[in-house]
């Protein structure tokens, strides 16, 4: 396993593991945590043993935020021209499901690297927030986007525009995150439902996946065109012969993930 600085990594039974470790700076985002959370969620997507992700943080903390440090001194125009930022597009792009397992506090870039996840499992002592209106600045890893998406505008537009930070339990409620679950439990249900998802085809997975982003960033019409093809490509795998054979017949199925 490859050694990082900022971040720790695992796997096991199918499922990779990405821990952000800065806890002198509670998981505060820094350029090199996210060129090494980037490194470790592409080498996990390129390994055929692992069907699906999970990232975290400590108990404390999820991420608090980007690194305010690293940003303070700097002008507009080195921003863009160090494409600031930019490498979480790669994140995002995994083909593997990721799943967030958020516990304590996921603000600003912390809440926002949560959404680029297909999954958010949230601790009963998470919160979320996008408070970067208080340093003068607005969200720059997607907050406004996402989160527009995620709980609709009038709602995403209260908390971007007020920085005003929610609990879990209203998180789920205007579906930010996908379940609560007691914190003390966090880490073991991330695991058990990453292993549920690693069991399936990774053929059709990741097709679900693909179709579940076009519905994101395409009109209606060619999302389901989309959808169509990704079905139908599906019938050339040894997957979908296997998964219909087992369910005529009544039994498990033993995907080989061709």
């Amino acid at each position: 396993m490859t050694e990082y600085q900022t971040i720790r990594t695992s796997a096991g039974n199918g499922v990779g593991w990405i821990e952000l470790h800065r806890p002198h700076k509670l998981n505060a985002l820094s350029t090199a945590l996210m060129h090494e959370v980037v490194d470790a969620a592409e080498r996990f997507d390129a390994d055929e043993s692992i069907g699906a992700i999970v990232v975290t943080g400590s108990d404390r903390v999820f991420a608090a935020g980007a690194d305010i440090a690293e940003m303070e001194h700097k002008s507009g125009p080195e921003i863009l021209r160090e494409r600031f930022f930019a490498d979480w597009t790669r994140f995002a792009d995994v083909r593997t499901p990721v799943i967030a397992a958020v516990s304590g506090y996921a603000l600003g870039g912390g809440c926002e690297v949560a959404m680029m996840c297909d999954i958010i499992l949230a601790g009963d002592d998470a919160r979320f927030g996008q408070p970067e209106i208080n340093l003068a600045v607005i969200p720059g890893m997607g907050g406004t986007q996402r989160l527009v998406r995620a709980v609709g505008y009038y709602k995403a537009a209260e908390l971007v525009l007020t920085g005003r930070i929610i609990d879990a339990e209203e998180a789920e409620r205007i579906g930010l995150v996908s379940r609560v679950v007691p914190a003390s439990e966090l880490r073991a249900r991330a695991q058990e439902l990453a292993e549920e998802v690693a069991s399936r085809s990774r053929p059709a997975v990741h097709a679900a996946k693909a179709s579940l982003d076009a519905a994101l960033e395409s009109a209606l019409a060619e999302g389901l065109r989309y959808e169509r093809l990704a079905f139908a490509g599906l019938f050339d795998t040894a997957d979908q012969k296997e998964g219909m054979a087992a369910f005529t017949q009544k039994r498990r199925p033993r995907f080989s993930h061709q």
